[in-house]
């Protein structure tokens, strides 16, 4: 570990240090939500949001499947939207939200700029909380039933990018105050989903390889193998 990397408990440790004990613990496991929600849209992008080339492999290797994941990636994104600019309480409990952040600095230097910049996370995130309260964590029927309901908020990947920034603008407000410092939680980095893709690739490829040869009668014994995983 180099000199400019931390663990998370040093992290924390530092921001509340900071900012006190409060605002520093709770902007601290926010901050590690906010990496944790880019790290599945970034799966979510490389694999289904960068090129059909991708799709179309995809929907070669096991086309069922990778719809399903396709799928729960997009909805665990938008639930953990919805959660990130939920009410800072909820039938009375505390929730580790944005809105708790505001409510923890109302009274301190940059308690206006964060409820102004936290409201703006709030309306881009909407889309997100129509589709946990009425499709993803509840099932409304009239909408199940497509009985004169309003359809769900629009959900694009657009829709995602603008709520995302919002909610980083927020985090960046408290660093900026406090440690002079900002977070780029976007940066692209080496990925398990883009490793899966050329592994996923190779193996069609030898697959049609194998194939051929079957088909031309110039097959080995190993390519009438077939060993349990």
């Amino acid at each position: 570990m180099s000199a400019t990397e931390r663990t998370a408990a040093e992290a924390k440790a530092a921001n509340i240090a900071l900012m006190g004990e409060s605002l520093g613990a709770v902007y601290s496991e926010l901050w590690q939500e906010v990496v944790w929600i880019h790290s599945n849209w970034a799966h979510y992008v490389e694999l289904f949001g960068t090129s059909p080339q991708r799709i179309e492999l995809l929907n070669k290797a096991a086309p069922s499947f990778f719809r399903t994941v396709q799928d729960t990636l997009f909805e665990a994104v938008l639930l953990h939207l919805a959660r990130l600019t939920d009410s800072a309480k909820s039938v009375g409990k505390d929730n580790l939200s944005l809105q708790q952040l505001v409510a923890l600095a109302a009274d301190g230097p940059i308690g206006e700029q964060l409820a102004a910049v936290t409201l703006r996370a709030i309306a881009a995130s909407e889309f997100a909380r129509d589709w946990r309260n009425r499709k993803l964590a509840h099932r409304d029927l009239n909408l199940a039933l497509d009985q004169h309901v309003d359809p769900l908020a629009s959900a694009s990947r657009l829709a995602v990018k603008e709520a995302l920034v919002a909610i980083i603008e927020v985090l960046n407000a408290v660093s900026s105050h406090y440690s002079d410092s900002t977070t780029a939680f976007d940066l692209p980095g080496d990925s398990d989903s883009v490793s899966l893709l050329y592994v996923v690739r190779d193996g069609l490829r030898s697959k049609e390889q194998k194939l051929a040869r079957l088909r031309s009668g110039d097959y080995t014994p190993d390519d009438f193998k077939h060993e349990a995983i």
